[in-house]
């Protein structure tokens, strides 16, 4: 059977472009359809924008401390001027994305597409049938907004970016990567910020030090935390959004986000008629070379409920065209992740956290926690926080957990050590290189704890 395409990518994202650029790049004749703006969460609507606003919101901080350093700094803050220099390096990046798939010689087709079988689609606005030998879909997620009364009454991640001026206050509910990303931009540009979880600390699943000490750096920050409680409707009251709390509360606000995670974009795309397996939750289910049930579908990113991160799409993407186009089968192995949170202070980690690491056996873990030297002439109290986590007597690093200035920066380097199997020795080898804050990973002289037997000693 003959077909149009080697591959049609549905889904112009990170990974779907990643993958529509390597498969044109073998000699694959591909298309990639997508119905809004190319380049995804990440650029259009996520992390890139979302850097760019936590940039704005430090400056605040860098004001802060000037006086001790000897400056004297006067300062005003535009919303607007920040909206419109965000909006133009989105552009710019979109068509760099745009670029990344015709430049190869793919083709962009702007439309919906919805598949009508394992090898077809249509493309909803032109009618039009499309047939590929293989099929990638890409389609990303969405935020998902709790169904409750007034629920359009509140704002997500993607209208937060597109606000026409700042808001005299705002509550946003979530304990995640985006509720606290937010809660820093906004209380960093001077708005009233309240922050709601039903869990009992932010950011479940990460390290307990982390969690405590982000928690620390969000209220002096400023950041109004309320745990275990959730919203449960909202209501106009003039220019203001009143939230009713579970325990009964009523409180107005400027505006209310929602942070309370996402969901795949699965709906209304075909997938029942081409026979493509879902898990419970929605998400496309895929073997580990990001195949589903059907020998011809791909799924890569977002869609598959896997790790929701923008590099894990792109090297997913990357790996279907080496795979399908290279003779060279590749998988990602998701076991050894590092993940930044651009909160402030900034988080970053790789590896098992501590309670995780006592379950496989004897550990030992260092603690460092020290005021960062960009603070010491200031009254800042904001304190950096470094755990490293290794198999008992010196062995494997199992995991690295960094609480404040370039977390990211820092633990981006050590996850190319820590995943060539770097033990507490290696890191001792290393000369610090002072003054840093990173020279603290390599000094360690001691545990400060260690786990035996799986008890803690």
């Amino acid at each position: 059977m003959s077909f149009e395409y080697d591959l049609l990518v549905i889904g112009a994202g990170s990974g779907g472009v990643r993958a529509a650029r390597m498969a044109a790049t073998y000699g694959a004749k591909v298309a990639v359809v997508e119905e809004d703006r190319v380049g995804g969460t990440c650029v259009i609507r996520g992390c890139v924008p979302k850097k760019l606003f936590v940039y704005a919101s430090r400056f605040a901080d860098m004001f802060e401390i000037a006086p001790s350093f000897g400056w004297t700094v006067e300062s005003s803050f535009d919303w607007p001027t920040l909206v419109a220099n965000k909006d133009k390096e989105i552009a710019r990046l979109e068509a760099a994305y745009v670029a990344a798939v015709e430049k190869p010689g793919g083709t962009l087709l702007r439309d919906r597409a919805v598949l009508t079988g394992p090898n077809s689609a249509r493309l909803v606005s032109s009618g039009r049938e499309i047939t590929a030998r293989y099929i990638l879909v890409a389609t990303g997620g969405h935020p998902h907004i709790p169904d409750i009364p007034g629920k359009e009454l509140g704002i997500t991640s993607n209208e937060a970016f597109e606000l026409k001026q700042l808001p005299h206050s705002i509550l946003i509910e979530g304990g995640g990567y985006i509720a606290v990303e937010f809660a820093t931009v906004f209380a960093g540009l001077g708005v009233p910020t309240t922050l709601v979880y039903r869990g009992d600390k932010v950011l479940r699943g990460f390290d307990d030090d982390l969690r405590t000490g982000l928690e620390a750096g969000l209220q002096e920050r400023g950041v109004k935390l309320i745990y275990e409680t959730t919203i449960r409707a909202l209501e106009a009251k003039g220019s203001d959004v009143v939230a009713r709390f579970s325990d009964e509360v009523d409180a107005p606000f400027g505006a209310v986000m929602f942070a309370t995670g996402r969901r795949a974009n699965t709906r209304g795309i075909g997938l029942e008629a081409a026979g493509v397996e879902l898990n419970p939750d929605g998400s496309i289910k895929v073997d580990r070379y990001s195949k589903t049930n059907v020998d011809s579908i791909y799924a890569v990113g977002d869609v598959t409920g896997r790790s929701q991160l923008t590099p894990i799409a792109v090297r997913e993407g990357w790996y279907v065209a080496e795979t399908l186009f290279n003779d060279n089968p590749q998988w990602v192995d998701h076991s050894q992740i590092g993940t930044a949170v651009f909160a402030e202070p900034e988080v970053a980690t790789i590896g098992l956290t501590e309670e995780e690491a006592a379950t496989h056996g004897d550990i030992d873990v260092y603690l460092a926690r020290f005021r960062p030297m960009i603070n010491t002439l200031s009254t800042k109290s904001t304190r950096t926080m470094m755990k490293l986590i290794t198999a008992a007597d010196g062995g494997k690093v199992l995991g690295l957990h960094i609480l404040g200035k370039d977390a990211a920066e820092m633990v981006q380097v050590a996850a190319v050590a820590i995943g060539m199997g770097a033990t507490k020795a290696d890191f001792d080898r290393a000369i610090a290189m002072h003054p840093t804050a990173g020279e603290e990973l390599v000094t360690f002289k001691g545990p400060t704890h260690r786990y035996r037997n799986g008890a803690k000693v």
